[in-house]
């Protein structure tokens, strides 16, 4: 559908993105930096995103949400409320990892390399022959490749045009998150309080 509306968000590092698509014309693109608090400022973003296009949530055609690699908490935030807007409006939600997103629009063979943990990037290939998922090292240590190249648009608007772009596959997956490590928080080791009857 030429005119269909695609919302692409991200909270997978320090920021909070959204953007909103008509077609292949950007409405609206919002990125901001925080180290903490995307959960409380998500939906308030998603809501001054549509309210600034004049478009309401029940306009909506597809949603796209930044699935990771990246921070634990911000990628489930991403995901939860993706999955909660696909049930609740009754439309698609497309995850897309945060390397495709970056990669988006780049001619191949490309690298691209996200920054991460202090002194890491997030990389991946794309178009060189071997199919390697998104990884993580030192900056200094990527192995011999193409140079990475910066991304062609914003985050959430490239994921917000994959999400268009993927609206009317069959049988996607639920967006689902994508974690490069173990989770750095572990289950109480105490045995938790008796329960009574």
């Amino acid at each position: 559908m030429a005119d269909a509306l695609s919302l692409g968000f991200d909270t997978s590092a320090a920021h909070c993105a959204a953007a909103l698509l008509q077609g292949d014309r950007v409405l609206f693109h919002r990125h901001e930096e925080m180290a903490r608090g995307q959960a409380e400022r998500l939906f308030p973003l998603l809501d001054e995103v549509l309210a600034a296009a004049g478009i309401g949530w029940r306009d909506l055609s597809v949603i796209g949400c930044g699935i990771g690699p990246g921070n634990f908490t911000g990628i489930r935030i991403s995901v939860a409320a993706a999955r909660g807007l696909s049930l609740s409006l009754g439309i698609p939600a497309i995850g897309v990892s945060v390397t495709e997103a970056a990669a988006h629009g780049l001619p191949r063979p490309c690298r691209v390399a996200v920054p991460s943990r202090t002194g890491e990037v997030i990389w991946q290939d794309f178009g060189t022959g071997q199919a390697t998922g998104p990884q993580q090292c030192a900056s200094h240590d990527l192995p011999p490749g193409p140079a990475p190249l910066p991304p062609a648009m914003p985050l959430a608007e490239a994921i917000a045009r994959f999400a268009a772009a993927r609206r009317d596959q069959p049988d996607l997956p639920r967006p689902a998150p994508i974690y490069l490590r173990p989770a750095d928080a572990a289950p109480a080791r105490d045995r938790g309080p008796l329960i009574l009857s």
